[in-house]
């Protein structure tokens, strides 16, 4: 149950409100389906599900973390000449778009915006799937001597951070890496610390941390979900 439940938890993040439909230990993946929401539940035919616990920021307050993080960002690099924003697909994506677009507003420069596929830098992916989804690395830039900012909407054991570095090496060398998250939940497993964080939450193992994103949920907020499992 351990390793259905991890693979479920890495899905359910990738990919929104899905669940592993049968799998047993070192066999291909079986095929997902997505869940339909009833009463703020999402069930699964393991048993495993999730039910909606609280909201942690509704669309504003996405907004106004977003646009503190913009800020920050501008101070620690004296503006925005050399940076440089890359999302951690898939949410990360749209996060980094919107704080370009913040620093557009401030300071009238808006810096390039980039996405990258961590798929095959994952040093735990035997253990999630024997298949992982192939997606896609826009870089139309140059990386090489940029001040880079990393963007993804929760950070958990860091290591799809680490991943997220190694694949930007992977292109370039940049001058710096900073990582910037909508979500800092804790249970780091590696020695890694965003630079940016918009909310810090504590949460258990048994939680997940879903971010809501307009292009791909079709609403704007932060909710905390408990899994439950019979």
């Amino acid at each position: 149950m351990q390793l259905e439940q991890e693979i479920f938890k890495h899905w359910y993040r990738e990919t929104g409100k899905i669940a592993h439909s049968g799998r047993a230990c070192g066999s291909a993946p079986a095929p997902l389906r997505v869940l339909p929401e009833t009463a703020g539940h999402f069930l699964c035919p393991e048993g495993i599900g999730m039910k909606q616990k609280a909201q942690i920021l509704d669309e504003a307050g996405m907004n106004r973390a977003l646009t503190r993080i913009s800020h920050e960002i501008l101070e620690r690099n004296k503006g925005a000449e050399n940076l440089v924003l890359v999302g951690v697909r898939r949410r990360g994506g749209p996060i980094a778009r919107r704080i370009a677009e913040n620093i557009r507003r401030i300071e009238g420069l808006e810096p390039p915006v980039g996405s990258i596929d961590i798929a095959f830098y994952r040093d735990d992916l035997s253990r999630l799937a024997e298949m992982p989804e192939l997606r896609r690395t826009e870089l139309p830039f140059d990386v090489t001597d940029r001040d880079l900012v990393l963007t993804d909407d929760v950070i958990y054991t860091g290591r799809t951070a680490r991943a997220a570095i190694e694949a930007v090496f992977s292109c370039g060398r940049p001058r710096s890496i900073q990582l910037a998250v909508l979500v800092d939940r804790g249970h780091r497993e590696l020695p890694i610390r965003p630079d940016y964080v918009g909310k810090n939450l504590p949460t258990s193992r048994t939680e997940l941390v879903e971010v809501r994103l307009p292009e791909f949920d079709g609403e704007t907020g932060v909710f905390l979900m408990d899994m439950l499992a019979e």
